[in-house]
This record gives structure tokens, sequence and C-alpha cells, in this order.
């Protein structure tokens, strides 16, 4: 059944996370019937942009099932044209009532971002360089005055990124800011801990 409202969809993602937490995930809708019925059609219940990290399968984390998601992933969860296109299109297309953006501890992105200040920091390749420049204003901020090389902590760098990144979104999108002013869509931005498995919410923009 599609989910309505952005507080049920937040709600099937939180239980399919405890689930997964407790190592009792059910794996639904994944049979041959579910991927027969969804051939010609998708009607995801949520969204979600997260980092590329391998040990951020979202499905897997949610326990969800084939059609549940509409995954958008890159490295750091860095905010782009094509990923705000795509979020766009899940919520004026496919109609999501929410948007999920994960975070996560030990994210390479934001351990990069924070070596790039040291002193005898290597030059990145180019591509790379330009990906975790949208992180630096974060390692900024959590260093302050700290000199460039000193120890930075990496998951307050992270939750500052995620800030970030949802700040960006919305900024970027006049699309899926009316769609959370008319109360049909929320946005939660949740840090992901690698060892427990559990996605802590940190930012929730509007109703749930």
């Amino acid at each position: 059944m599609t989910l309505r409202t952005p507080a049920d969809a937040w709600a099937e993602m939180v239980l399919g996370n405890e689930r997964f937490v407790q190592g009792v995930p059910e794996h639904p809708r994944q049979d041959v019937e579910r991927r027969e019925a969804l051939a010609l059609a998708q009607s995801p219940h949520a969204a979600l942009f997260g980092c590329s990290d391998s040990r951020l399968a979202a499905e897997i984390i949610f326990d969800r099932g084939i059609g549940d998601l509409f995954v958008v992933r890159n490295a750091g969860q860095i905010i782009s044209g094509s990923v705000i296109g795509s979020l766009e299109y899940a919520v004026a297309v496919l109609n999501v009532p929410l948007i999920v953006v994960l975070g996560h501890d030990q994210c390479g992105a934001v351990l990069a971002a924070i070596a790039s200040r040291g002193p005898d920091a290597p030059v990145l390749p180019p591509h790379i360089g330009t990906l975790i420049s949208k992180i630096i204003p974060a390692v900024r901020r959590v260093a302050g005055g700290n000199e460039p090389g000193a120890a930075v902590d990496s998951q307050e760098v992270g939750r500052e990124h995620l800030r970030d990144t949802i700040a960006e979104l919305l900024d970027a999108s006049e699309l899926i800011t009316d769609a959370i002013a008319a109360g049909t869509l929320a946005v939660v931005g949740a840090n992901y801990r690698l060892l427990e498995g559990r996605a802590v919410p940190d930012v929730i923009v509007g109703a749930l």
C-alpha cells in the first residue's frame, strides 16, 4: 500500500530500521510477485539521498523492498543539479511524501575534507577536490580557530555537513519547499551509525 503522509512514511522507515538494528529484518516485498507487479510502474513510499559508501545500502538499513525507496546516492551526499532534479522527480512525478537525507560516521569524503586542511595534504584529483569542496565549510566551522592539521571531530563535521546539505537542497528547489509548505512532504536528515546500524534523525523539516 502506498503511504500517503510524511508521518506514515517516516514511521515505516523507523520501524524498518529498528528491525535491522535488532537483527530481525523481514525483507518485505522482495519476491517474484512484487517484481512482476512493478514492471510497468512504480510508487515508492519515500526518496532517500545518501552517501555512496558501500555500508549504506538503503533498502537493507531500512528493511524495505523492491519499489519502496527512490534512491539517489553520491560520495558524501553532495548536492548537485542531478541530485536536485532526481529528488524533484520523486516529489513531483512519483508523489513521495518523504525525503530522507542520510549521512554517516567514518565518511570517506568527510575524512578527506578534514585531511585537506593539513599543511602537507596531497593535491587531490580535480573531480574529488570539487566534490569535497562542499564539505570544507563544515570543516571550518567545527575547526574554529584551530590550526590547520589540528584534530577535528569527523562526526561533528558530518553532522554539520548534513545540515548544510539540507539547507542547500531547500534553497535550490522551490518545488520541494512548496511541497513542504503544503504539508505533502517532509525532509528528514539522519546520521547512520555504522556499528549500531541505527539512523538517528538530526534535522526535520515539515510536519511529521
